[in-house]
């Protein structure tokens, strides 16, 4: 099969687990609302200067539909009060208590009925809505003028464009935790969180494909395809992103807490692209190449706007060490590798179908799937291609129980 036949192959799987851009559109509503509510002058945390950013695979523009029709989707959010608070006048209770009155207030307000949650690094409100998700709210503060300098001498050593270094060191932040053995008095160690900067990071990513790039933009009437949201790009990188994280949510259904971390996975990814135009293209190179850019030593997956902070860190913990995560990484990588060529090789529509459900919660119709790639039962001109020796495709995932340790 010629390489145009299967990309739109892998288009039309990437499109199928894809959420509308009404999805988007109504998260990005939610994020506005919060910020607005913040920025009141009757708001607790007004006088420090609220920032209100979206982050996570939402601003990233890499959500996937959950796999059940009852999955709940994830919108994360930051809040950073950009003066008045720092590590010395605070501690990160006070910090985090501080936001947290802001968002019950909220909640009263709009009349969410489910109380707020706290988690170790955020709060949490639940929405009842046409679109099933949680909000979670990360308070931070600025980190200091010394620590962002380390880190842009850091960054400087990464695939960071040198015109960005500054930028993205200086969007670094310190956050709340209340697992850490300091949250409760004033002390200068806290954790450093930059979502920000790893999204302008991405975007510089997605970038290397810089003739599709502005072709979009050229089609969406922008100046600058940065005048658009993420979302909007729908760009190789983000499509790849989307079909890995799928990948692993249905290899890994009998064994969730094996399975690697989205930003691993994004991460990885978007190191390990190379600017392709088209999907399958950037898919066989991310998967072929994205297991070497694993590090032999800590941090094994560094993250490229804070190298010293460690994406992967659970391989190596004690605590985790029954889960055999580095070793589930590997074996999975492998199974992506080979069931991704199989969908791309693959001739008889049928085939197809089964094998995106089966490996991909995906859900195509044989007909659409012949109109729009050209291929099909009718007219005979391709015929079905065998699947390859040794392969199978069964509705569970082959998660072993001891799996061999990953070989970089």
């Amino acid at each position: 099969m010629n390489n145009t036949t299967r990309n739109r192959i892998i288009e039309e799987v990437a499109g199928s687990i894809d959420i509308p851009d009404s999805a988007y559109e109504k998260a990005d509503a939610r994020y506005k609302d919060l910020g607005e509510w913040f920025g009141r002058k009757e708001a607790r945390c007004h006088a420090f200067a609220p920032h209100i950013y979206s982050q996570g695979s939402f601003r990233l523009g890499t959500v996937i539909r959950p796999v059940d029709d009852d999955g709940e989707y994830d919108l994360d959010m930051g809040c950073r009060l950009r003066v008045g608070v720092t590590k010395g006048t605070h501690t990160q209770q006070q910090l985090k208590d501080l936001v947290g009155a802001d968002i019950e207030d909220y909640r009263v307000a709009r009349g969410i009925k489910e109380k707020r949650q706290e988690k170790p690094r955020c709060w949490r409100l639940r929405y009842a809505d046409t679109l099933k998700f949680h909000l979670d709210t990360v308070p931070s503060i600025p980190e200091t003028f010394e620590r962002r300098r380390l880190i842009q001498e850091a960054i400087v050593r990464t695939e960071v464009p040198a015109e960005l270094t500054t930028l993205v060191a200086n969007l670094t932040g310190a956050i709340t935790d209340n697992q850490m053995w300091n949250y409760r008095i004033i002390h200068d160690a806290w954790l450093l969180s930059n979502s920000e900067g790893f999204v302008l990071w991405f975007k510089s990513r997605m970038k290397l494909a810089k003739a599709l790039m502005e072709s979009l933009a050229l089609q969406a009437r922008a100046a600058k395809v940065d005048e658009l949201p993420a979302y909007r790009w729908k760009s190789p990188l983000q499509r790849c992103v989307q079909l890995l994280k799928r990948h692993r949510d249905m290899f890994f259904a009998d064994d969730p807490d094996g399975k690697p971390a989205s930003i691993i996975i994004t991460t990885l990814s978007a190191r390990a692209y190379q600017g392709e135009a088209k999907i399958a293209d950037a898919l066989e190179t991310i998967l072929t190449t994205m297991g070497a850019l694993v590090n032999p030593t800590s941090p094994r997956v560094p993250n490229p706007v804070n190298p010293a902070e460690d994406f992967a860190d659970k391989w190596s913990d004690p605590a985790s060490r029954h889960y055999n995560l580095e070793a589930k990484f590997g074996h999975w990588l492998r199974q992506a590798q080979i069931d991704f060529e199989a969908i791309g090789k693959e001739r008889k529509p049928e085939l197809i179908v089964e094998m995106a459900k089966s490996k991909l919660g995906a859900l195509l119709n044989v007909k659409d799937l012949s109109t729009k790639v050209g291929i099909g039962p009718t007219g005979g001109l391709l015929k079905p291609a065998a699947v390859p020796a040794g392969l199978s495709f069964p509705d569970k995932p082959l998660v072993p129980k001891t799996p061999a340790k990953f070989a970089w």
